[in-house]
């Protein structure tokens, strides 16, 4: 599990990134990239890192789902996530 600072982190920067989005649109449309170098670094969406929602892991998300692989395989093992079985050849 991630560190909880990390977790804490990642949260914030996502809030920071949709209250400044309308704006980030607004001035790259208009080409005014004076305004837009003086938002937070935090604003820009390229800064958000893709994390497990339940256990904070960054290696081995599962876009699709939203959760690591390992997360996922205990899921899966538990039936918790419809439409997905245990492979078996």
């Amino acid at each position: 599990m991630a560190k909880k600072s990390v977790i804490a982190r990642q949260r914030k920067r996502e809030k920071i990134v949709m209250k400044y989005a309308k704006k980030r649109e607004l001035l790259k449309k208009n080409k005014n990239y004076d305004l837009l170098q003086k938002l937070p670094k935090d604003a820009c969406p390229v800064r958000l890192k893709n994390r497990c929602s339940i256990t904070g892991r960054a290696r081995g998300y599962m876009r699709k789902f939203g959760v690591s692989r390992i997360v996922f395989r205990n899921l899966v093992s538990q039936g918790l996530i419809p439409g997905v079985k245990k492979a078996s050849w």
